[in-house]
């Protein structure tokens, strides 16, 4: 059976330069489709270093803006609603997030792996193909969440609010899970290419006019504009994505209903793994949350939340990055594993180097930045917080070996592997805030990710023959050792002493940090402003200054 569908493109555009694509595109213009990434070999690995980087301060700096933008909403719809139309907005929003967490069945994150695997063969018309079936599915799936909400906008409305009165409103917001769904397909385009540059600006100009839009709806109607508020977020982020995933210059094709049926299987096999994956996550946190409100209180709770958050917050950068380009861009070569190996080492070396020194600082710091983000009521949380920055640093190393796995599409390891941590991370958890209170939580947190080591290198030694390079183990001691070391002062000497030995071991990271990764990145690619001021701290530098 053949079916005649209406192309991708309407008309033919010339096709892209398979050979140009290892630059990282400008943050709002980038036009070239990055058909078969480019790996350096041994003898020019600074490029892939150069490229990680870059992508890292595209995809960090992005994130920073959208982090800005969204503290700015909050701030303003907290004026505006008063603490019960906040809590009600928080509550649409909850309510957004799973259905569509449940409707889209994974199939973002699927969908960047197929994307990326298809442009990995430099087929345009299978990477046409691929993002023909990824749009007519994501689109099927929107409806099918709108319509399901919409369905059960009642019973919803009476578990969320008591009572049905509410549930128009929790029907209105089906247009909100159509429009996020959509978005996400779009955005998995964008990132499966690796167009990096278009990724970055469609999450900060889709937040930046979703919010202008929400914000404007609740100045006019109050607390009548939040469902709206939301919708137009939701609509707003589409918006910015559809701009751009329009300008991907992509092949016209004639979809075969075989070949769909097949594609889509392939699409939701491996988006139901993401699905059930992100539900492990959700739920353990979820758990070990209630393990800390049953055993210490509603204040301990509250303090483990501030210790994850901020524990995060700087981490989050590096691992946003690295889900943002190094993902699509290992999927493209999985089955070359001598690369993949490369460049599996090249970002975790690179993350850790750019991660280790927030973490040293943090765990020096950590009363103070309690004292700055929270109040200082919270600095019962410090220990708490410098447990989880240890769970984070081992988290920046784990995660590229992750990826290995997820790469390959092996949806039962994936699912195998994820669940295990789940299970782990709430039995430490159970076991430990029994002891120690919402300390025990954070233990819990940092003994999850020794486990998650652990259990993944022999896992993908296996696969792929994966070890760790000299460069890269090197770094991993280093920071390894800062960090222990940080945590140990603060553990047995007096703070003064913890302090100053802290302020110490960061600065000596950073520098081991920079001195690196201007080795690695031939630090003549760097402005020149910026290669005399490493000249005059007597960094390590190649080139004129």
């Amino acid at each position: 059976m053949r079916a005649a569908v209406r192309p991708v493109c309407r008309r033919r555009r010339p096709q892209p330069d398979r050979h140009a694509v290892s630059a990282v595109p400008d943050l709002t213009a980038s036009r070239a489709v990055a058909v078969e990434p480019s790996v350096p070999s041994a003898g020019s690995a600074s490029a892939g270093y150069r490229g990680i980087l870059k992508a890292t301060a595209l995809i960090g700096g992005a994130s920073a803006l959208n982090i800005g933008v969204g503290l700015v909403r909050t701030k303003v719809l907290a004026m505006l609603l008063g603490p019960a139309g906040f809590g009600l907005l928080g509550l649409y929003g909850s309510i957004v997030d799973l259905v569509r967490s449940v409707a889209q069945l994974g199939i973002n994150s699927s969908g960047v792996r197929q994307i990326a695997a298809a442009a990995g063969t430099g087929d345009a018309q299978r990477i046409a193909f691929t993002a023909g079936v990824l749009r007519r599915v994501s689109l099927l799936l929107a409806l099918l969440g709108a319509g399901l909400l919409a369905a059960a906008s009642s019973p919803l409305a009476t578990l969320t609010f008591g009572d049905a009165q509410r549930a128009p409103s929790v029907a209105l917001l089906g247009a909100a899970v159509f429009f996020r769904i959509v978005s996400d397909s779009q955005g998995a385009l964008i990132q499966g290419l690796r167009r990096i540059g278009d990724f970055a600006a469609v999450g900060f100009f889709g937040a930046l006019l979703g919010s202008l839009a929400g914000i404007a709806l609740v100045a006019l109607w109050g607390e009548a504009g939040v469902v709206p508020s939301l919708v137009a977020m939701a609509a707003g982020a589409a918006l910015v994505s559809w701009w751009y995933a329009r300008r991907v210059p992509l092949a016209a094709v004639t979809l075969r209903w075989a070949e769909v049926r097949r594609e889509s299987s392939a699409l939701l096999g491996l988006g139901l793994a993401f699905m059930a994956s992100g539900l492990i996550v959700m739920a353990s946190a979820y758990v070990v949350r209630l393990i800390v409100l049953r055993h210490d209180g509603l204040e301990a709770a509250g303090y483990y939340q501030a210790a994850w958050t901020l524990g995060g917050l700087y981490v989050g950068f590096v691992l946003q990055a690295m889900g943002a380009d190094f993902y699509p861009r290992l999927v493209a070569l999985i089955h070359d594993n001598a690369r993949s190996n490369q460049v599996v080492n090249e970002q975790a070396q690179v993350s850790l180097l750019l991660a280790g020194p927030g973490m040293a600082a943090t765990l020096t710091l950590a009363s103070l930045v309690l004292a700055v983000f929270y109040s200082p009521a919270f600095g019962e949380a410090a220990e708490t917080l410098r447990w989880v920055c240890l769970g984070m640093t081992l988290r920046v190393v784990t995660w590229p070996m992750g990826f290995i796995i997820v790469a390959r599409g092996d949806q039962r390891l994936f699912f195998i592997t994820e669940l295990a941590w789940g299970l782990v991370s709430v039995g430490l958890a159970w076991v430990l805030v029994g002891r120690y209170g919402h300390r025990g939580a954070g233990m819990a947190f940092f003994g999850s990710y020794v486990f998650h080591a652990l259990m993944l290198y022999p896992i993908v030694r296996s696969l792929s023959g994966f070890r760790w390079s000299g460069d890269t183990a090197a770094s991993v001691g280093v920071f390894g050792v800062s960090v222990a070391a940080v945590f140990a002062a603060f553990e047995w000497w007096p703070v003064a002493w913890a302090l100053a030995a802290g302020a110490l071991i960061t600065l000596a990271s950073t520098v081991y940090s920079l001195r690196v990764l201007l080795r690695l990145a031939s630090p003549q690619h760097l402005p020149a402003s910026l290669r005399r001021l490493l000249g005059a701290l007597r960094m390590h530098t190649q080139g004129p200054p």
